[in-house]
């Protein structure tokens, strides 16, 4: 019954007979279950593992059982640890997914590029975007990785924006949430949501992309490096698979201008992200980037959620901000 939260079927028996006989040890738990008593200790480690079990050196059998409203608690929230975990790395796999069609894009021979254009050089891509953007009839989705932008970059897109909402063309862009934090890009933000542009932020960001109408898609030949080159593709199953990507990640952005969660019901999102991060065991350096801020302050927000948290591992980090409200629990 309770292998769907992680449970094994000898565990879990195990651990209803230790709530029915707490007074029990192994030999007398062994013949009770018509088992050996190595089987016993084999489910003991188990749940000792899951903490669902815990030493009790003053009573006859030397461990106790935690009641079955602490265990269950303690079990759901480290499945729910384990799904965001697995849910984060489904989203990088399919932002690591669209960044090797880019590169592989890149490696074909002129003439065979197979539904994609390489173009060269930050002025030859912002020449491109803004023909791509001249043809553009229905919308424009946009993910805007690397945190603060630069005066000039925001200026130059402010007239193909304007142009576009103009013309009745829909704009939705992701930008992170770090921006909220650097006045030139929030204004910039703010300027593009008071002419009806639909902007929306989140903690971390996987790709740089803009897609025009579901049709094209322009990415980073390098994502280190946007200005060297990009490629466009509009191959069907490609758009498909990222314009899902652009969805999934809009649903659980932040719209500009909405509060941030109550401390006491949830952490802020970009300690609730951190805190995912750190339960995938990505580095501080890596969370910085995903961020948009620096391996600084990345360490100073692992460290303080940490401490917060008495975790001792990154694992252990999120089961205890489930137990603790700061992240929902699974639907």
């Amino acid at each position: 019954m309770l292998d769907s939260i992680g449970l094994s079927l000898p565990a879990e028996r195990l651990y209803r007979a230790m709530l029915a006989y707490p007074d029990e040890g192994v030999t007398q738990l062994a013949l009770r279950l018509r088992c050996s008593e190595q089987e016993v200790r084999d489910s003991l480690s188990e749940l000792s593992a899951l903490a669902v079990v815990q030493p009790s050196p003053n009573e006859h059998s030397g461990f106790h059982a935690v009641p079955p409203e602490a265990a269950m608690e303690l079990l759901l929230a480290r499945q729910h640890a384990e799904l965001a975990a697995q849910q984060h790395r489904v989203e990088a796999s399919r932002a690591a997914a669209a960044q090797l069609i880019a590169e592989c894009s890149a490696l074909r021979p002129r003439g065979d590029s197979g539904g994609s254009e390489i173009v060269h050089g930050a002025d030859a891509i912002r020449a491109r975007l803004a023909q791509l953007g001249a043809e553009a009839e229905n919308e424009v989705t946009t993910l805007a990785p690397g945190g603060a932008h630069t005066p000039e970059d925001l200026e130059a897109s402010r007239g193909p924006n304007a142009t576009l909402l103009d013309r009745g063309v829909r704009m939705r862009t992701i930008y992170l949430s770090s921006v909220r934090n650097h006045q030139p890009t929030l204004d910039h933000v703010s300027w593009l949501h008071g002419r009806g542009g639909k902007v929306r932020t989140t903690p971390t960001l996987p790709l740089r992309m803009i897609i025009l109408d579901g049709r094209k898609a322009v990415l980073p030949l390098n994502p280190a490096d946007a200005r060297a080159g990009a490629v466009i593709l509009d191959g069907q199953s490609t758009l498909t698979a990222l314009c899902a990507l652009f969805e999934s990640l809009w649903a659980a952005a932040l719209p500009l201008g909405d509060p941030a969660p109550p401390r006491g019901t949830a952490l802020p999102t970009q300690e609730s992200e951190t805190l995912r991060l750190l339960a995938m065991g990505l580095t501080d350096e890596a969370i910085a980037k995903r961020l948009g801020v620096s391996p600084r302050t990345a360490r100073r927000i692992a460290a303080d959620l940490m401490e917060r948290l008495d975790a001792r591992s990154r694992f252990e980090a999120g089961v205890h901000a489930v137990q603790d409200g700061w992240l929902p629990a699974t639907r």
